[in-house]
């Protein structure tokens, strides 16, 4: 796909901008939103108002039964062109939008045209798309990791076409040790996509393919829709070997593409893409080695030196044999006494450990505890009947106390208590709280009295003189 040229970033058109922007300025700005948000389109339409200048570019207007849209094929492309356009064609543009900064048209530039039928096979295209795309077919966790560096690759494509010798000469100069070979099928017409279909079954049972490159050149939508054939896909997607789709040119797709675990823009481009750069690979593995030599040159020197100081080190003693056997002897001699100190102090300490464990003798300490525990038993009896006994004789005085002040011990000594009838009846202390034909009880020690008062009156006796007040 040709690289479209950008024109700046996009202005922010918000009325609260405060800049003010000049035709040209806001036309290229334009430009720039439209070749960024439709990079790639195709549409179908109807031709109108073709004409051909003397620059040899087409102009004319794509149009349906509700709008229309300028459009332009530039000289160059159209050598792709199978026959000439003529007006009142339905036809699929494919292309990129675009302004025309003079007039501040906007307009269609074509890359493909396409003739007889092609908005129906298009349609068809996309209704394939979308079912296999629902089936899971172009899924990414399906696609099949391609070799690093494959031994084989088989090309399944017509050994007559352009394609094909291309792909072999990019591959034979990047990577000529890869063997290439060349599965003949038709590519284009109603039995290639069968035929297309039968040859990936078959490389597949062959053991030394690693790779298989679906290879095709470019052309029209009906030229390339064998590669859009379901048979076609579905083979793709049930290889056990990787498979690279490179059919057409950079501006085409098929389903073969969307199937395949690696798309390819070209055949050529096919094979930059399998295949690593030998040289490349030879002049990396050229600079490891070098690498490698040095790094093991310098540890090798890095070792001889030791090995020189070393021997210089041993050259240097000068002690006799015969010193240091003596030497060795006395060593001998002295490891010997202080192995035998060392048992002997052992010894003691194991002699001295047994005493304390005869003391500490877990049988002599149970029974020492248990005796103790006995103690403690008798003696907590002991506490617990005298506090018992202490407690007893503490309820019994407060209970003597509490007996003395009893309301109960003041009844049974005859007196009484009086208050008003019913539940919750006040306590009568003075004859001001009752009126005469009232009713009271009478709480006695025993029992209570249910009465009716007949008369009040205060009564005071003193010694010598009685002194008494009625009330009716």
């Amino acid at each position: 796909m040709k690289s479209l040229r950008r024109a700046g970033p996009a202005p922010n058109l918000t009325m609260d901008s405060p800049r003010i922007f000049t035709v040209s300025e806001l036309t290229a700005s334009i430009r720039g939103l439209l070749e960024t948000r439709f990079p790639f389109v195709s549409v179908a339409g109807e031709i109108s108002n073709l004409r051909q200048p003397y620059s040899g570019h087409l102009y004319f207007t794509l149009k349906d039964d509700r709008a229309q849209i300028k459009a332009v094929l530039f000289k160059m492309q159209q050598r792709y062109l199978s026959d000439q356009p003529v007006d009142g064609q339905q036809v699929v543009c494919r292309g990129r939008l675009s302004v025309y900064e003079p007039r501040g048209d906007y307009q269609l530039i074509v890359d493909t045209l396409d003739f007889h039928g092609a908005g129906a096979m298009q349609l068809a295209f996309e209704n394939l798309k979308k079912k296999l795309a629902t089936e899971g077919l172009f899924a990414e966790d399906r696609k099949k990791p391609l070799p690093l560096m494959p031994e084989h690759i088989t090309l399944v494509t017509s050994p007559n076409g352009a394609a094909v010798h291309d792909f072999i000469r990019v591959a034979r100069s990047r990577c000529p040790q890869t063997g290439l070979a060349v599965y003949p099928v038709a590519v284009q017409g109603e039995q290639a996509a069968g035929e297309i279909a039968a040859a990936i079954v078959d490389i597949n049972t062959q053991p030394h393919t690693d790779l298989i490159v679906l290879c095709r050149g470019g052309g029209s939508l009906e030229d390339l829709w064998a590669f859009n054939e379901e048979q076609l896909a579905r083979a793709i997607a049930a290889s056990r070997l990787p498979i690279v789709s490179a059919v057409g040119h950079e501006i085409d797709f098929t389903i073969a593409d969307f199937a395949a675990d690696l798309r390819a823009p070209t055949p050529s481009a096919a094979a930059e893409l399998i295949l690593p750069d030998s040289r490349a690979l030879a002049l990396q593995v050229d600079q490891l080695r070098g690498r490698l030599y040095r790094t093991m040159t310098a540890r090798l020197e890095r070792y001889a030196g030791r090995t020189a100081m070393y021997r210089q080190q041993l050259g240097m003693m000068r002690r006799p044999l015969e010193q240091v056997l003596l030497k060795l002897d006395h060593s001998a001699g002295a490891m010997e006494r202080a192995v035998r100190n060392r048992l002997a102090a052992e010894q003691e300490r194991l002699a001295q450990a047994a005493v304390r464990l005869r003391r500490q003798n877990p049988l002599i300490l149970l029974q020492l505890r248990g005796r103790q525990l006995v103690e403690q038993q008798r003696r907590l009896r002991h506490a617990a009947g005298i506090f018992l006994e202490n407690r007893d004789r503490s309820l019994a005085r407060i209970a003597g106390v509490l007996d003395a002040v009893s309301p109960l011990s003041t009844l049974a000594r005859g007196y009484s208590i009086v208050r008003k009838a019913g539940d919750g009846g006040d306590i009568i202390t003075d004859c001001d709280q009752v009126e005469k034909n009232s009713r009271i009880e009478v709480i006695l020690h025993r029992g209570y009295l249910e009465c009716t008062v007949n008369k009040t009156g205060e009564k005071r006796t003193r010694p010598g003189k009685k002194i008494s007040r009625k009330r009716e």
